[in-house]
């Protein structure tokens, strides 16, 4: 690329390599990445969407880094490294009331604790009963047909938008408009026209949902209705707040789950005996959760940060202003951490894995993606003891073209 993109005094740091992108095996990461982890942890690496950014591959310094105060999410700060030109869109100060993803303190603890409550592992327990009704319901809609299924279209998508909309107080019949309009938000082949035009839609669509619940007398007891009642009206938040909170909930609250249960699916059916080990013992489906999400890691681009102070990362220097992509598939691969790290294994310990992030930006809904993927394969396993793969897992089409990974397709029998 033109070195006209860059600062004069960084041409002497070397070009960028491209950011790998390209998978070899549809469970394994790009394999230019183990040669970086090992050989340049820290590197500058020229973005799709345009610019650069340091990759960061090794467990310890992602770690590290996203607990860095130096470090910002706030995609409005210049040198902000953007992997999808539609997310410039997407990040556009009309679009940020609410979206705590993208704040730093204290704008982020302050929205963030107005949520806590409402996805402890508590909270979530008393949810459980719930989300096996919604499971076992799904199932027995399955087993009303020929045998055969996409569990991607007719099993994790309908799973986890239900448990959202349950939880937010959105009204399922709507799973079609908000599903479709969130899938083009992560797709990574939208311009930056098109992503604004889909970010407004959903903002208007959440926008009418929370006007008629703060008109309520009683708006309801679910997180948008408890967010009116305690903080609208108190004066806390305000409405575009609330929107964009419930919006970012919704979104990454269906999207990214249901995407790790396909993939989920997808690996134990691959790895036959390992699913009838769970079979054979259910206390086995907790740690095979966790070694799930290490494994596949789906936000596969990596986490976007922006130095605002200099720093230094495995003896490299970060100045004020230059990207920063924190890649939690490379260091959930990485072999200090990690024994035999490209091999499934769920009778690993392996919840120091970094799939849901790390510090303070640390996914909030972490405990409920965990239910909801154990349960989901519980349910499974029990009720439908035949269920194999119809097109051999090579031969499936890869989410390798959205922001999240995974299946666009499971089709199955039992």
């Amino acid at each position: 690329m033109s070195t006209d993109t860059f600062a004069p005094a960084d041409t002497a740091r070397g070009c960028p390599v491209a950011l790998p992108t390209t998978r070899t095996d549809p469970f394994d990461p790009p394999p230019e990445l183990a040669a970086l982890r090992a050989e340049a942890p820290v590197t500058r690496v020229a973005l799709p969407a345009g610019g650069w950014a340091w990759l960061v591959t090794r467990h310890a310094d992602v770690a590290r880094l996203l607990r860095d105060e130096r470090l910002s999410a706030d995609p409005t700060r210049p040198g902000f490294p953007f992997v999808r030109p539609g997310l410039r869109a997407a990040a556009r100060q009309e679009h940020r009331a609410g979206q705590f993803l993208r704040m730093d303190a204290p704008e982020h603890g302050r929205l963030r604790r107005l949520l806590t409550g409402d996805f402890t592992l508590r909270a979530v327990r008393r949810l459980e009963p719930d989300i096996a009704g919604m499971i076992d319901a799904l199932i027995d809609g399955l087993q009303a047909g020929d045998g055969s299924a996409d569990l991607v279209a007719e099993f994790a998508f309908p799973l986890t938008s239900q448990v959202i909309c349950r939880l937010l107080g959105v009204p399922y019949t709507d799973h079609e408009q908000f599903q479709g309009r969130s899938r083009e938000l992560f797709s990574r082949r939208h311009s930056e026209a098109d992503t604004a035009r889909f970010a407004a839609q959903l903002q208007q669509y959440m926008g009418a949902l929370v006007d008629a619940k703060a008109a309520a007398a009683d708006p309801g007891d679910d997180v948008i209705g408890r967010l009116v009642r305690r903080h609208l009206r108190g004066g806390e938040v305000e409405r575009d707040e609330i929107v964009g909170i419930a919006l970012l909930l919704l979104v990454a609250g269906h999207e990214t789950t249901a995407n790790m249960i396909g993939m989920a699916l997808l690996t134990l059916l691959a790895h036959p005996d390992q699913l009838e080990r769970i079979r054979a013992d259910e206390r086995l489906a907790e740690p095979a959760v966790e070694e799930l999400l290490r494994y596949h890691t789906i936000v596969h681009f990596g986490v976007p940060r922006v130095a605002t102070a200099e720093l230094t990362v495995a003896g490299q220097v970060i100045r004020p202003g230059e990207g920063v992509l924190a890649l939690l598939a490379a260091a959930n691969r990485d072999p200090a951490v990690f024994a035999d790290p490209d091999a499934f294994d769920p009778h690993r310990e392996a919840r120091h894995h970094l799939a849901f992030g790390f510090g303070a930006h640390q996914c909030l809904g972490q405990q409920l993606a965990r239910a909801e993927l154990r349960l989901a394969l519980l349910g499974l396993v029990r009720r439908l003891p035949g269920l194999r793969l119809t097109v051999p897992a090579r031969e499936l089409a890869y989410r390798t073209d959205m922001a999240t990974y995974g299946v666009h397709a499971l089709p199955v029998r039992w």
